[in-house]
């Protein structure tokens, strides 16, 4: 009877893994959004006039607030003394809102508004943050670009809320447990929306002939409309495990500020910290340029009109073959019958080879680019599964900075050495990508693992919140130095598929550098400290 009365949701496998599906549900659609406007810079530039300079301070706004207003810490705060549910319910919210200020910004009914006539008026000027060079806007900006930038920055506050959430909720749930494997699979599912968006945001686009770019953002509006629904049911489930667990939620332990005094002083953290926020911006900036950039140096014939591959029935077919891919891959890592685990092994890859296949057909950069986060998708919780039975995270932080390394030259010195031979350049894109998917995976699966290693679990939402904040300088940052960059390096270039991006991607690829010396250093003080990097997760 004591047995029975011990036993928790999270004692049970089918609940600790429905609650992780339900946050990672909401992050999947938030990095949909995130995203959304991506694979179709060129037809921003073409029918809202967003030159790589706009273009790239609105996708940097995303996360302003959370580096200059300090909202991440605050988010930490908050997620320390309201606890999870509380907060995923909040972020998911907050995301929403600031879709719809966006969604609004580039529809074809703020053309001509009076809004439209107020943001081209104003915030020109922004005291303190000109000075310093770091506004949001600038003298000359698009008002569409103002205003999304506006509610980018919104669900920014949201969304890397959210991010915080989910780990302290993964953490909650998965303690002494398969938690790298979690934290894997939900990075995973998370790394499909960016495919998705890939697929999705063109097709919407571009729908029925007509190109209407809101079309897309409305997309990703409906999709945070289901993520709010996720963290509701989310909230109720967490809920009932506390009334079991008699456990009171973070909110009862008050936030002290010399805890995060005690985190910042460790030396472990900062290094951990400084390598998240170098490998990751020379990634998230990436995808927001990525289709453009392959659209520079691929050489892309459109098939014919009436030709199946322009067709939007491929369009499905294409994202059902990308959902086998993840599907069969990420079911392999449960099954414990080898055969079974390798023949879904063997369909992921054949699915993924399919794939391949019609993006080269399609002649579509963004299908081209979408193999990048499905590899991500497929390996991740593999390598999760490895580190909580083996360990060895960091070497694979430092192996996954050499592939970054690699894959950013190659994009900037040996791919466009290929325009001209459409095979051979869709032969070196897709290696590259897929080998970039791969790094992808490494780093994050061994990096979010970690932290709690190196932290109280009182104070692990504010360290997961002031690690988010070091990231979003980056994240901040890159953006709108590769739009900057691009225009600096391109005078005089109109057309968006003409650019030369071999100055932004060495830029990327000296992030690599940097974090691969970080990783070398963080396995020299993992060696000395004892922090237990290397080690596996469950203990036998």
């Amino acid at each position: 009877m004591s047995d029975t009365i011990k036993k928790t949701l999270r004692d049970s496998a089918a609940m600790r893994w429905t609650a992780l599906l339900l946050l990672a549900l909401a992050m999947f659609c938030s990095y949909i959004f995130m995203d959304i406007l991506s694979p179709i810079k060129d037809l921003m530039q073409e029918t809202r006039g967003w030159d790589s300079t706009a273009f790239g301070t609105m996708q940097g706004s995303e996360v302003f607030l959370n580096v200059f207003v300090f909202f991440l810490i605050f988010a930490g705060i908050i997620l320390d003394k309201m606890g999870v549910r509380f907060t995923a319910v909040l972020s998911a919210a907050v995301m929403l809102v600031g879709a719809c200020i966006k969604w609004y910004a580039v529809s074809t009914s703020f053309i001509g508004s009076g809004l439209e006539t107020w943001f081209n008026n104003n915030l020109n000027y922004i005291p303190l943050f000109d000075e310093l060079g770091v506004s949001p806007f600038y003298r000359g900006m698009p008002a569409s670009a103002k205003l999304a930038a506006s509610g980018f920055m919104i669900f920014g506050c949201g969304c890397e809320m959210a991010g915080i959430t989910v780990s302290r909720g993964i953490v909650k749930w998965f303690k002494g447990r398969e938690m790298a494997l979690a934290m894997g699979s939900e990075m995973a599912l998370a790394r499909l929306g960016v495919a998705t968006c890939m697929i999705f945001s063109p097709f919407f686009a571009k729908l029925g002939g007509n190109v209407d770019v809101s079309r897309s953002v409305a997309f990703g509006v409906v999709l945070l409309c289901i993520a709010l629904i996720m963290t509701i049911v989310y909230f109720f489930m967490d809920r009932k495990l506390d009334s079991q667990t008699g456990e009171a939620e973070e909110k009862d332990d008050p936030f002290k500020v010399k805890d995060i005094g005690k985190i910042l002083s460790d030396g472990g953290f900062w290094i951990v910290a400084l390598l998240c926020v170098l490998y990751y911006s020379a990634i998230f900036p990436f995808q927001k340029y990525a289709v453009n950039m392959l659209q520079c140096n691929l050489t892309l014939t459109p098939p014919d009109a009436t030709s199946f591959w322009n067709s939007s029935s491929v369009t499905v077919v294409q994202y059902v073959t990308m959902l086998v891919v993840a599907a069969s891959g990420f079911a392999s890592n449960f099954q414990k019958k080898k055969n079974l685990k390798i023949g879904l092994l063997v369909l992921s890859v054949a699915a993924l080879l399919v794939y391949c296949y019609m993006g080269y057909m399609r002649q579509s950069a963004e299908s081209i680019f979408a193999v990048f986060p499905l590899l991500a998708v497929l390996i991740t919780p593999i390598l999760g599964n490895y580190l909580d039975h083996n360990g060895k995270g960091a070497s694979m932080l430092v192996l996954g900075s050499v592939l970054l390394i690699a894959c950013h030259l190659t994009f900037a010195f040996v791919l466009p050495a290929f325009k001209g031979n459409a095979a051979g350049g869709a032969i070196v894109a897709y290696t590259t990508i897929l080998i970039l998917g791969a790094s992808f995976s490494l780093v994050p699966a061994a990096l979010w693992p970690s932290v709690p290693k190196l932290v109280n679990a009182k104070v692990i939402g504010s360290a997961y919140a002031l690690i988010f904040w070091i990231q979003n300088i980056g994240l901040w940052l890159f953006p709108l130095l590769i739009g900057k960059v691009l225009d600096k390096t391109n005078p005089g270039v109109t057309n968006p598929t003409e650019f030369n991006y071999t100055a932004p991607l060495v830029m990327l690829a000296c992030l690599g550098v940097a974090a691969l010396l970080l990783g070398l250093v963080l396995k020299v003080v993992d060696k000395k400290r004892g922090l237990g990097l290397e080690l596996p997760n469950i203990k036998d």
